[in-house]
């Protein structure tokens, strides 16, 4: 299994004010925080390394993992956006393909990163990302982010949300300028040059990005 990149290092806006005192990954869903149940999903996939980016109230995060096999790759000056931050915590990851999954999701079905590695094909893809349809998206605010041709490669714009976890070859991070920038610069690479596919999550799946979300993430895992 490649390694896993969990992002953790956001600020948190739109769930304020539950994250006045602390970081998202740290609020509970059903009894459980956000980044445990991220880490549940990686170590039942059977993945070796796990890395944890921080930044807003990191010393909480850092705390919470002490004692843990994770590596943390600190973002102390200034919060580096998925793309700068995966490409910060590359000398802890090492080389090759890694998956990255935003804990402030919530799953049930498949481990979706299971599903992904048994997916990837090393010869044709240089990205593979888990998607849902819009029309199952929980608590999803706004439209859609891609569609899929007839060979499951990624396009933009259409039904299909990007749900958070993916497998992705990092190599030509450093071909893009600046530290601080999304990884959707280095998507338009890759569908550009028909290396970027995608793949559907069959279960549940719930966007935990405000407080109204968790009850109905919850009411999703009850049932």
């Amino acid at each position: 299994m490649p390694p896993l990149m969990i992002f953790a290092a956001g600020l948190g806006t739109r769930m304020r004010p539950l994250t006045d005192m602390r970081p998202k990954p740290l609020i509970e869903v059903a009894g459980r925080p956000l980044l445990d149940r991220a880490l549940a999903l990686g170590r039942q996939a059977g993945t070796g390394r796990i890395v944890v980016n921080t930044h807003y109230l990191g010393a909480l995060i850092e705390r919470h993992l002490e004692g843990q096999d994770v590596a943390i790759s600190r973002e102390a000056g200034q919060i580096l956006d998925t793309g700068g931050g995966l490409r910060n915590a590359l000398p802890l990851l090492g080389p090759g393909p890694v998956m990255t999954l935003n804990p402030d999701v919530v799953w049930s079905g498949p481990n979706v990163l299971t599903a992904l590695q048994a997916a990837w094909n090393d010869d044709r893809m240089d990205a593979l990302l888990a998607l849902v349809p819009l029309a199952r998206a929980t608590a999803r605010k706004g439209a859609g982010d891609f569609s899929l041709d007839a060979d499951g490669r990624l396009i933009r714009k259409g039904h299909f949300v990007y749900a958070g976890a993916q497998i992705i070859r990092p190599d030509r991070l450093a071909e893009i300028p600046g530290d601080v920038f999304s990884l959707n610069r280095l998507w338009d690479l890759l569908i550009a040059e028909g290396r970027a596919f995608g793949i559907i999550h069959h279960g549940g799946w719930c966007d935990v990005g405000y407080p109204d979300a968790i009850p109905l993430a919850e009411a999703l895992l009850r049932d």
